[in-house]
């Protein structure tokens, strides 16, 4: 008998459970090797999760919407058809932990971000009620209102692609009354990826009812845990005021060619790292580890309640231009939990801002494995005392940096301010260069 278990993949580094988005194969459905059979939610993001072995989706263990820990078997999977009774019985019996009978691999799923899962080969897109749905088309479908299951997937085999979605919503197919036309969309990184410099925007939305207790999310528990991790260590924080009126003008000249704000703050910070490689670096038992690249993690607030960091690369080396572009397409994969691992978990330094909420200044709470973290406040117009003697009004900013005392001291990072300041006030164009 070769019945084999399919396990929970460890699909982050800090990932210790996952749920169960969809299942894209039904009990009794032909799989093959290394074609993705569930779409799992990790603590960062839905990936799709391939199959080692080639035969017959058996049973599953953990349905749609359960959670199980790392390791833990979710589905059995039989080489024949013959044996899915047999894989049924074991499932029954006293479990797939204790059975012996189970294929002793400990590892039966592999995460596949890049390539979009499949539905059932039956061409069967609703098999014993479930529904086949990319995770783009469940969270536009969302968005936009529409009813899943009154929608015909074009995808592969009958899955529901987002395609599907907008084309119901444009056609005005939808059977329901309430207009299908998309609602404004709500701002999740409105803080980091603003429309305008300096323009309040409300805060994400999330349902609450008076009483009742809400279980945290997947993201919410890994926010959690990475909090819980950073109590042991000790940190310093240097608060600094910062003139804009010079990056403020720059925005406006090139705000029309897609540069953000998120994007020029982010290339500020990086440059500024080229010349303090400590402030870019982390702490580790063996000593101090200095990054090679500077990789720049912004915090993004997620409508579910979570926090994710999409991490602009290189973004030092990289244009102005091409690193907006980068952080709109980032932005736009995290609000869908498409993110790929290298591209929230790689950061070295990472920028958090709450300007666009209209606060003034914040403690920035330090992210496990790196060195520090920069708050960036609201830039508001201050009146102030100019070199000739007079009084002027002047659009100044506070940031307000936290570092591990372990390997940064405070000259460090008042150093390290003092050349952010230095490179805004003085030299913004520089960046566009």
């Amino acid at each position: 008998m070769s019945i084999h278990e399919v396990f929970m993949p460890a699909l982050s580094s800090t990932m210790t459970e996952g749920k169960i988005v969809s299942w894209v194969k039904s009990p009794g459905d032909k799989v093959e090797k290394g074609e993705t059979v569930v779409v799992v939610e990790s603590d960062k993001a839905d990936m799709d999760v391939e199959t080692f072995y080639e035969g017959f989706l058996a049973h599953i263990i953990v349905e749609a919407g359960e959670t199980a820990p790392v390791g833990s078997a979710i589905a059995f999977i039989a080489e024949t058809e013959a044996e899915i009774e047999q894989a049924k019985s074991l499932a029954n019996s006293s479990g797939a932990a204790a059975t012996t009978t189970a294929s002793p691999e400990p590892v039966a799923a592999t995460a596949s971000v890049a390539t979009p899962a499949l539905a059932s080969q039956n061409g069967s897109n609703h098999k014993e009620g479930r529904l086949v749905a990319s995770p783009r088309a469940r969270k536009l479908a969302k968005e936009l209102k529409v009813d899943l299951t009154t929608l015909q997937g074009s995808g592969p085999h009958g899955r529901i692609v987002a395609e599907d979605v907008e084309a119901l919503s444009n056609k005005g197919k939808q059977p329901t009354p309430a207009p299908v036309a998309p609602p404004a969309p709500v701002p999740t990184s409105t803080p980091v990826a603003p429309p305008a410099p300096h323009t309040p925007a409300p805060a994400p939305v999330v349902a609450a009812v008076p009483g009742q207790i809400t279980p945290l999310t997947t993201f919410q528990n890994a926010v959690v845990r990475n909090m819980v991790a950073t109590i042991s260590v000790p940190v310093f924080r240097v608060g600094y005021t910062i003139t804009t009126d010079g990056l403020d003008k720059l925005y406006k000249q090139i705000k029309s060619k897609g540069v953000t704000m998120t994007a020029l703050l982010a290339k500020a910070v990086a440059v500024t790292l080229q010349k303090h490689p400590l402030l870019n670096a982390s702490y580790s038992d063996q000593g101090i580890v200095y990054h090679s690249d500077i990789n720049i993690s912004v915090a993004v607030a997620m409508d579910d309640g979570g926090l994710i960091t999409p991490v602009l690369q290189n973004a030092d080396a990289v244009d102005i231009y091409s690193l907006s572009r980068t952080w709109k397409s980032l932005v736009e994969r995290a609000r869908t939990k498409q993110l790929q691992p290298q591209e929230y978990n790689s950061g070295t330094f990472t920028l958090s801002n709450l300007g666009m909420f209209g606060v003034d200044k914040f403690d920035a709470i330090l992210p496990p494995g790196q060195g520090s973290i920069l708050a960036i406040g609201a830039s508001r117009p201050q009146v102030v005392a100019t070199p000739d003697g007079l009084f002027g009004v002047r659009q100044q900013m506070q940031v307000n940096i936290t570092s591990d005392h372990r390997i940064i001291y405070g000259a460090h990072a008042a150093a390290f301010l003092q050349d952010l300041a230095k490179l805004i006030e003085t030299n913004p164009q520089s960046l566009t260069m």
